[in-house]
């Protein structure tokens, strides 16, 4: 059992909570066990090594089964130590070390996928973790962060995928003129979601969320810039009918993914 919180192992598993960090190791963490449970079911291979303490195992004896099964190391901690790697005040015991696995936009259109997020500018780890984890729900075939939108192996963007991120592809490090290009050369409609835009429901109703989409984010604090949203085909406001001031990015996500994946599925096509 480790128990020293600043022996080297550990103190190099907390740093991973910075990007620089990350960059040079290739390594980011997966904290607690349903994150982890995810990893060990979907990606083992790029799992390092799994911090646990005592009580996690127990708690979590079935996981860590899986993970000796896959030949993933396990190391038993003390709560001190899972403390200095975590990096939430509280954390639930079982860390994970993992490679970090971006796809390219090679692979992406490979597949010929028909429904994408696009988040241009997007610095918020938490929204860009839950839009990670709505596309996957929504069979999104894969999200692409361009520009300066933050890293998605982020401690916190981890966190708010919730496992997604072990399951649908995350393209990085892109720009977006470029990135909208080749989409919609393979034949995507690019949809901005913006509050300049027609109301979804038009859109809706005129037929055009049935086609291969991908859906393009801007910026929590000011949107998508006159010469962002000149890149789209189009531009969707989701309608508020009630008295809120507006949505979050992460909510106005789901609805826009959500609605197209419903036309998409209404007219005998599925996004894979």
């Amino acid at each position: 059992m480790i128990d020293n919180p600043r022996s080297p192992r550990v103190r190099a598993a907390a740093k991973l909570s910075k990007r620089a960090q990350r960059a040079e190791t290739g390594l980011f963490l997966v904290e607690g066990p349903q994150a982890v449970d995810e990893a060990v079911r979907w990606r083992p291979e790029l799992i390092r090594e799994i911090f646990v303490t005592p009580a996690a195992e127990e708690r979590g004896s079935a996981l860590i089964r899986d993970a000796r099964a896959a030949g993933i190391r396990i190391e038993q901690v003390t709560s001190p130590v899972l403390d200095a790697i975590a990096d939430t005040v509280t954390p639930q015991g079982m860390v994970a070390v993992c490679a970090t696995f971006p796809s390219s936009l090679d692979e992406v259109i490979a597949a010929r996928p028909r429904l994408i997020a696009v988040l241009e500018e997007v610095r918020d780890p938490g929204n860009a973790g839950t839009i990670i984890r709505v596309a996957d729900a929504a069979g999104a075939d894969a999200v692409i962060l361009t520009g300066t939108s933050v890293d998605p192996f982020n401690p916190k963007a981890v966190r708010a995928t919730t496992g997604s991120l072990f399951h649908v592809p995350v393209v990085v490090g892109v720009e977006l003129q470029p990135t909208l290009d080749r989409l919609r050369a393979e034949g995507a409609r690019i949809l901005a979601a913006d509050i300049s835009g027609h109301d979804l429901l038009v859109e809706r109703a005129a037929g055009g969320l049935d086609a291969p989409t991908a859906w393009l984010f801007g910026n929590e604090a000011r949107g998508l810039t006159p010469e962002q949203l000149a890149l789209a085909d189009a531009a969707v406001i989701v309608p508020i009918y009630g008295r809120a001031e507006s949505l979050n990015l992460a909510t106005a996500a789901a609805v826009c993914l959500y609605e197209s994946a419903f036309a998409q599925r209404s007219v005998g096509v599925s996004s894979v």
